[in-house]
């Protein structure tokens, strides 16, 4: 085994992706791609997300209270390459404040967060925060699968 191999095998799972987002000192939003979430408990309301060593957000996360996260729509595949750091825009990002967080506007479904724990897991910390607030939109979610973005489609 080895890295490229364990990436591999982990991209044949495919993920949704969402953008998590936060204020930051001068009250702007700040987002960042992701795919590493997980919703994990119905009672109470929990979903986790991972971070890597060498995200933008890793340093910024644990010194705020609460996040928000956008699970992207089919048609925001953009904003995903643009959070992620590998596009520009020609249009600005529209954020909208949910229950003291910025959050994507027509997202399929925007969650905010607090944050209950940390844990050290690798070259990652995972989060796992408690949902206080959620707005959720018709569509159909990007996907990702094979290191390629994916559309669901009906047979």
């Amino acid at each position: 085994m080895n890295e490229r191999l364990f990436r591999n095998a982990m991209g044949k799972f495919a993920t949704g992706i969402t953008v998590v987002s936060i204020f930051d000192n001068d009250d702007q939003p700040l987002g960042m791609t992701i795919n590493a979430f997980m919703s994990i408990s119905l009672d109470p309301m929990l979903i986790s997300i991972s971070i890597g060593e060498g995200a933008s957000m890793y340093d910024k996360l644990p010194q705020v209270k609460s996040f928000g996260v956008s699970m992207l729509s089919e048609n925001q595949q953009d904003l995903s390459l643009y959070f992620a750091k590998q596009k520009e825009l020609d249009y600005e990002v529209e954020f909208f404040e949910q229950s003291g967080v910025p959050v994507l506007k027509n997202a399929l479904a925007n969650l905010s967060c607090e944050i209950t724990e940390q844990v050290k897991a690798g070259d990652h910390t995972i989060f796992i925060a408690k949902v206080t607030d959620i707005t959720i939109n018709d569509g159909d979610p990007v996907i990702y699968f094979g290191s390629n973005y994916r559309y669901l489609k009906e047979i």
